[in-house]
């Protein structure tokens, strides 16, 4: 009631103006901008109490030259929230998200997110724009490497971890930050995999795939969410009320902070929703209650406060009255975001010029755990862990790359913090490998200076291709094992970074196929944002390793895992495309009329050019260096009643000499149904270790609303129902290499 009282007694003394300004959302001006448009001048808005909150500051120093500006500048003394893009780490950055989700380690994952809050912490900040759990089962999705992957299970669980990592009790506790969930929702599947476009799916698809991160992220306390860029179903999430004010707020609870993303306000009017005082009535009454940059509150709803809006072509028509509720509405949201966090009683709190953030040495132990964690092993003939004396030549693009390593959104990381490849290898064994440069990343001048848009971290070698492959075969002769490092480039990756054929670029496609001609053992290692198409690749290479993008000490976690320091656990978030083409892709699809009987077969659903015996890593796949076998499953009782959950058994051997982290994956599908539903989910994981020669039995408790599904004619009309009858339990180390028992629902 205290903190309440406080933001009313606020609320009962600021004018319109005051309010108003308490909506607008600006960059620092420091650094990274990821929209079109720069900020305006900043001292001035800070001057007269026209900003709610800064985005982007790199130094404690700055923020809290900032806050001393804001209250001098607030009649009231209202402070400002600083936020940043903590993505995937802070100053110690850790693998990607989508790297991170195949590590299926839920206590990982939260201990990343509360060291980069610590860390961001220490430098001012208030909430960061993470996590992202944007399903995606779409590879030319460059913002798939943001994300938790394909699944929505896994993501919701990756959500409420983060979050917990993030704010722990208290988004105001030491060290601790907002979450800001984003992004709300859907923009994970645009058409053609193009970044900021559209999304037209069925109602039952957003409610049991891409809302369900979200839902858990909230049910775990985030205390904010940033809107997508994209419209879903045809309406613009920057006004999509019924997903915001409804779904999000009547529907989960949701009792926080909404965020425009860059510019999301202004982009309506390119949506074709009207012009911008019509964009700006209706994103502040669909909920969107701070605009990022574009300034259009700070324009636009003085006037729209007065005089109301009539648009009967854009289907909005509020008074001026109705208008200046809704500022009210979204300035107390902001204010309780700011007493949420302490600092309208202290707003320099956790900014004090002492403030110090984690030990740095700590840091990099947990980002190298985390980097041999998210690599998975797809491929392995007998030829790993290396032994240390092993005569090894490292050939590859990123042999030696530092930048890259880092992965798109580490906006906070230094290249100089990254141990390169050949030097993690020289560091853990003694022996100094042999390097070459291979091959160029890309083959054409015009996508390298894409690549290199935010800083040169692609350079290409001058010399004729012959030339640099015969240096590569030189440099193989005198080894006994060749380590070839391939991969994209960070921007390869990220916003704005779609790929219309997300593979191998070709001129390291015909590297991996020079090597492999020499005869030697070839461990192929792919750095990557995004699950590639390795083509022949997958077949050339004796092992393979897919590593992501790892962070900053991502290589060094790959060295781990080649010389058998650590092993590998990795399953993958989001399955390998066989082919660029076969995207969107996913293990859950839907059953047809006429289903893929697992080879080419004319008048059946498949490729047509798409060989039978093509590679395929599934959705949850990944090797070790142990061998785990899996027992029968046992069912506590075959059939039940839909109040008693039932309970399946199953156990689990570490037959192999070395300890092994095994992740169980159980999966359902449901043969009738009133509509068509996937072919099979996942219903639920655990992660075990195993030493060697020991047996563990795992329980699952299944129970029947996990066999709910959506019937939704409408947003607002979908029904949860759940069926009686035969239902299919798939348990096994992957989606596709599973033992199967059945159970029959009596009601």
């Amino acid at each position: 009631m205290k903190d309440h009282d406080h933001v009313a007694r606020l609320m009962a003394q600021m004018t319109l103006a005051e309010k108003i300004g308490q909506l607008n959302l600006m960059a620092a001006g420091e650094g990274l901008m990821t929209g079109a448009r720069q900020p305006t001048s900043l001292a001035g808005r800070l001057d007269t109490g026209q900003v709610g909150a800064i985005f982007g500051t790199k130094s404690l120093a700055t923020a809290r030259a900032m806050q001393e500006r804001a209250l001098a500048g607030s009649r009231l003394r209202i402070p400002l929230f600083f936020a940043e893009d903590v993505i995937h780490g802070h100053r110690t950055v850790f693998p990607l998200n989508i790297g991170l989700a195949c590590s299926w380690d839920m206590d990982l994952i939260a201990a990343t997110s509360r060291f980069a809050a610590a860390e961001a912490a220490a430098e001012g900040l208030h909430q960061v724009y993470a996590p992202m759990v944007d399903i995606s089962r779409d590879a030319r999705w460059g913002r798939v490497a943001e994300g938790p992957g394909e699944e929505p299970l896994l993501a919701a669980r990756i959500a409420a971890a983060a979050v917990r990592g993030f704010q722990g009790k208290d988004p105001a506790g030491k060290g601790r930050v907002a979450a800001c969930l984003k992004h709300f929702v859907a923009y994970g599947a645009p058409e053609s995999g193009r970044d900021y476009d559209n999304v037209s799916l069925a109602w039952e698809d957003l409610l049991a795939t891409y809302l369900p991160p979200f839902s858990a992220g909230v049910e775990a306390g985030a205390a904010s969410v940033m809107v997508a860029f994209n419209a879903v179903n045809k309406l613009p999430m920057h006004a999509n009320g019924p997903l915001i004010e409804g779904w999000l707020r009547a529907g989960t609870g949701f009792d926080g902070l909404v965020v425009s993303d860059y510019t999301g306000v202004a982009e309506l009017v390119a949506h074709g929703l009207g012009p911008a005082p019509v964009a700006v009535a209706r994103a502040i009454h669909a909920g969107v209650d701070m605009d990022m940059v574009g300034e259009d509150y700070l324009r636009e709803l003085p006037a729209l406060a007065k005089s109301g809006v009539d648009a009967p072509d854009a289907g909005i028509s509020l008074t001026g009255a109705q208008v200046t509720a809704l500022v009210d509405r979204a300035c107390r949201r902001v204010l309780d975001f700011k007493q949420r966090l302490g600092l309208l009683d202290d707003p320099f709190r956790g900014m004090a010029k002492t403030a110090r953030p984690p030990a740095r040495g700590r840091g990099r132990a947990l980002a190298r755990k985390a980097a041999a964690s998210a690599a998975v092993l797809l491929k392995n003939d007998g030829v790993l862990p290396l032994a240390a004396e092993t005569r090894v030549a490292l050939i590859g693009p990123f042999a030696a790359d530092r930048a890259n390593m880092l992965g798109t959104w580490a906006v906070s990381g230094r290249a100089e913090d990254v141990t390169p490849l050949g030097e993690a290898v020289t560091a853990l064994t003694g022996q100094v490998p042999a390097i070459a440069w291979g091959a160029n990343i890309v083959d054409e001048d015009w996508l390298v200076q894409r690549l290199n848009v935010h800083g040169v971290t692609v350079r290409q070698d001058p010399r004729p291709e012959a030339e640099i492959m015969a240096e590569a075969l030189a440099t193989a002769g005198q080894a006994e094992v060749i380590i070839a490092a391939v991969g994209e480039a960070k921007e390869h990756a990220g916003e704005s970074s779609s790929r219309l054929s997300p593979d191998l670029p070709a001129p390291q496609r015909r590297l991996i196929a020079a090597l492999a001609a020499t005869g030697k053992p070839l461990v192929v290692v792919l750095f990557a944002g995004r699950p590639l198409a390795l083509g022949a690749v997958a077949e050339q290479a004796d092992a393979l390793l897919y590593a992501w993008h790892g962070g900053v000490a991502g290589p060094e976690g790959v060295a781990d895992l080649l010389f058998g320091a650590a092993n590998p656990s990795g399953r993958l978030a989001m399955a390998l495309p066989a082919h660029p083409g076969e995207v969107p892709l996913s293990y859950a699809h839907e059953p047809t009329g006429r289903p893929f009987p697992g080879h080419f077969a004319k008048f059946r659903t498949g490729w047509l050019d798409m060989p039978d015996d093509a590679p395929r890593f599934p959705f949850g796949f990944g090797l070790s260096y142990g061998q785990v076998e899996y027992g029968m499953p046992q069912l506590s009782r075959p059939r039940a009643l839909a109040d008693r959950p039932v309970t399946l058994r199953i156990n689990v051997t570490n037959s192999g000499p070395c300890e092994v982290v095994e992740t169980v994956q159980l999966y359902a599908s449901d043969p009738v149904a009133r509509i068509t539903r996937p072919g099979r989910w996942l219903i639920d994981f655990q992660q075990v270790t195993l030493p060697p020669g020991t047996s563990r039995e795992l329980r699952f408790r299944v129970t029947s609303d996990q066999f709910s599904y959506p019937i939704a004619p409408s947003l607002e009309g979908a029904e949860w129902v759940r069926d009686p009858g035969l239902i299919q339990l798939h348990i096994g180390p992957n989606s596709r290499d599973t033992q199967m028992a059945e159970l029959t629902w009596l009601s």
